[in-house]
């Protein structure tokens, strides 16, 4: 809870800071925003959020302070390691006046700035916990008033979180709804107003015999024919999408049992429940990616398990595809392990690829897709 016996600046702070994220009602909005006021709350250099997959690892880590360069050399985000993954563990917020003191502290990778001063906090959804806010280097290290108010941020995030998920799914619903109604409407008026067009210009060419009316006649009711069958078409296509009908799990669990029986390996499939209801399109996407990103492994690296898994994260679904088999050299590897498709794939659905591997350490294949 938040102290009352606070500064009123900082009361008053907070309080602007929780109006400016509870009014985001877009997802990815929300998080941003909890992270920049979460910042300014404490005086933070570096803030970031972290998103908790079903399995407990990050599938998602949004990062305030960094600039992309130097993020670009450090490589992949964290997945949720060592003080990181502690939080996750036991749900309670860290403050560390030195992150190395810790005993789970696993050190930062190359490029990788400085940072001593620590405050972790949970962001709930419920008893459930959705992802964890990560501040570092305040000067002078955070207090037990900045423990509080991010706290206390973290609680209006993790409601504004939920409605704009909310939100999401309510948007996804009324296009589907929109997209029926629409086809109906044509359906029932246009086309049944211009069928009866027709027929009507079919009656009246039986009764001119004047043959350049007749032909011209006959022209229009050829028209008239196409262009039903145009909107027939497009009617075909306002349909709900696929996805409204599929099971993304049955699906991919037939995939993977097709691919896999020739080989033995052990493939184990996770689909979050949020990414169990996707657009067809983006179904279609994720199928074939998996599908090109297990069958590499299956033939290629000797894998005795495989996990595969789907989550939908802030605004984009994030896939992986890790093997225990032999890796390789990213740098020497040739077009024939089908990489180069993986990539083609999801440069089309303006997706991005990460393949992280290296000789005898297993591969692991990340592909985020934009919702």
């Amino acid at each position: 809870m938040v102290d009352a016996k606070l500064p009123a600046n900082r009361l008053a702070q907070m309080v602007e800071g929780a109006a400016a994220v509870a009014g985001q009602t877009d997802l990815t909005a929300v998080l941003w925003t909890t992270v920049e006021t979460a910042m300014e709350l404490t005086g933070a250099r570096y803030g970031a959020l972290g998103v908790i997959g079903e399995h407990g690892t990050l599938i998602q880590f949004l990062h305030v302070g960094i600039d992309p360069d130097r993020a670009a050399a450090i490589g992949d985000p964290p997945r949720g390691r060592g003080l990181l993954g502690t939080i996750t563990r036991v749900t309670q917020t860290v403050r560390l006046d030195k992150i190395s003191d810790h005993a789970d502290s696993i050190g930062f990778p190359n490029h990788h700035p400085a940072m001593d001063s620590f405050l972790g906090v949970p962001i709930k959804i419920g008893e459930a916990v959705f992802g964890n806010l990560y501040l570092t280097e305040k000067p002078g290290g955070f207090t037990i008033d900045d423990e509080a108010l991010v706290e206390a941020l973290a609680v209006i995030a993790g409601s504004a979180i939920s409605t704009a998920r909310l939100q999401r799914r309510l948007r996804r619903v009324a296009v589907v709804e929109d997209r029926e109604r629409i086809a109906r409407d044509l359906h029932d008026a246009i086309i049944q107003d211009l069928f009866a067009v027709g027929l009507s210009l079919q009656a009246l060419g039986q009764s001119i015999k004047d043959d350049s009316v007749h032909s011209g006649l006959d022209e229009a009711v050829g028209r008239l024919d196409d262009s039903i069958a145009a909107l027939r078409r497009y009617i075909f296509d306002l349909r709900p999408p696929v996805w409204t009908r599929r099971n993304l799990r049955l699906e991919l669990a037939d995939m993977v049992g097709q691919l896999a029986g020739p080989y033995g390996a052990d493939v184990d499939v996770h689909v979050s429940s949020e990414a169990a209801e996707l657009p067809g399109p983006i179904v279609d996407d994720a199928l074939q990616m998996i599908r090109e990103a297990l069958s590499n492994a299956l033939r290629h690296s000797g894998a005795k398990s495989i996990s595969v898994s789907i989550e939908e994260g802030a605004d984009c679904v994030l896939i992986s595809v890790t093997d225990d088999g032999d890796g390789f050299d990213p740098a020497s590897v040739h077009k024939g392990l089908g990489l180069d498709n993986l990539r083609s794939r999801a440069d089309k659905a303006r997706g991005t690829t990460t393949i992280n591997t290296s000789p005898g350490q297993g591969t692991t294949v990340l592909i985020s897709l934009p919702l």
